[in-house]
């Protein structure tokens, strides 16, 4: 896919760190928010997606740079935080993408697999947060964006663990937006079904046949993509709290 320059250049000027950026949601905020004339930094865990995106972006006139993180490693986090501070000289936003969905039953007792989601799902948002904020207060703006799921609003059948995490990432985002102060923005975007990598890690056959079901009517990434574009774009006194995104034909 290629990517095209914006003319309008909306975001030159701005940095933004978008993690889950090797596929899915996290690259097409990165195409899109770069051709809109942001840098962007890309993290994720596989280093050669990173880097096919980041050649990309960059053969389209874009800015991008990429670090390997796992987002459940805290420290990791911090250092992915001060890394893009020191080589874009500030972090105007941030957006909390990355997440897994091994769905499974409860009954199914995937102990580990919930685990992981916590880790990343909900911790890895919390070490996000943690390692951006205090840069943000100190230079007075900033933006976290929190990807959630349409699973934070209405819990599903076999995604008891899944929701759990979605419905804290909401609340937590909510309490962000209370106590981050007048000049820091908050938005939580939820998006329903998507044409991603997310249902691969489904362990579970059933489970698995029926996300792949909803998949047949799945939106592709660039629709969320456009979702963060829109919510950036506000005046600095306007936030976006809340968008759910879904495929027109989605009815949960």
């Amino acid at each position: 896919m290629s990517t095209p320059v914006s003319s309008s250049r909306l975001f030159a000027g701005r940095t933004v760190l978008v993690t889950g950026a090797s596929s899915g949601i996290g690259a097409a905020i990165g195409r899109r928010l770069a051709a809109d004339g942001a840098a962007v930094m890309l993290a994720a865990r596989r280093t050669d997606r990173l880097e096919a995106l980041a050649a990309q972006i960059s053969a389209a006139g874009g800015t991008a740079a990429i670090a390997t993180v796992d987002i459940a490693d805290r420290a990791a986090v911090q250092r992915l935080a001060d890394e893009t501070e020191a080589r874009f000289g500030a972090i105007d936003v941030l957006v909390n993408n990355a997440g897994l969905m091994p769905l499974s039953p409860l009954a199914a007792g995937k102990v580990e697999e919930w685990e992981r989601m916590v880790d990343v799902n909900l911790k890895g948002v919390l070490y996000g947060i943690a390692a951006v904020l205090p840069k943000m207060q100190a230079q007075g703006r900033g933006h976290v964006i929190n990807v959630a799921s349409v699973a934070a609003h209405k819990v599903f059948p076999g995604a008891a663990v899944y929701c759990a995490t979605k419905f804290a990432v909401r609340a937590l985002s909510e309490g962000l937006r209370m106590e981050a102060g007048p000049k820091i923005r908050t938005t939580v975007i939820s998006p329903g079904t998507v044409a991603t990598e997310l249902a691969d890690t489904i362990t579970v056959p059933e489970v698995a046949e029926m996300v792949r079901r909803f998949q047949e009517i799945a939106i592709g990434p660039e629709a969320i993509a456009d979702a963060v574009a829109y919510a950036m774009a506000q005046p600095a006194t306007v936030d976006v709290n809340e968008i759910v995104i879904r495929p027109t034909a989605q009815d949960l």
